[in-house]
């Protein structure tokens, strides 16, 4: 479901040099042990996993994922998709989208009720089979304009600090 927005101002959370530091070798290496962390900020376990947990509880860090190449795993059509919707339908679009496993991120983008949303397919049958199915039948879709990607240069998991 949709998450309703407060008109207040997000709560920002204030960290330090040492929890930027902790972040870019979590970025590098999620796998890594809190041993090993401490080693690389000069901390103890202990001092490193409580900050750890203090940020996972902040928010701060959402998740730890494995990040996966489609192409190793027979996915060969990475599209991206800008979708008109009538703004009375925007939030039941969303909402429905959000739990398709082709969409791999949606987001709500200014503009008349856009949404923008990656997917991930084996191909162009099963992609077309995603929009005929899933998206066009969808209440309020005014339109669809689709890309699909050619080449990557960048990706980036995680954020600049």
């Amino acid at each position: 479901m949709h998450e309703q927005w407060d008109e207040a101002e997000p709560v920002t959370v204030e960290i330090d040099d040492i929890d930027r530091r902790i972040i870019r070798e979590l970025n590098a290496n999620g796998r890594m042990s809190y041993t090993d962390l401490a080693k690389e900020i000069g901390l103890s376990r202990v001092a490193v996993q409580a900050r750890v947990n203090a940020l996972m509880e902040a928010g701060v860090i959402e998740r730890f994922t494995a990040v996966i190449n489609p192409e190793r795993i027979g996915i060969q059509v990475s599209a991206f998709f800008n979708v008109e919707v009538e703004p009375k339908h925007l939030y039941e679009a969303a909402d429905q989208l959000s739990t398709e496993p082709y969409v791999t991120s949606l987001y709500h983008m200014t503009g008349p009720s856009k949404l923008h949303m990656h997917g991930l397919f084996r191909n162009n049958a099963e992609m077309e089979r995603f929009m005929k199915e899933k998206l066009y039948v969808l209440p309020g879709i005014m339109s669809v304009d689709c890309q699909l990607l050619i080449n990557r240069y960048k990706s980036r998991m995680g954020m600049r600090l």
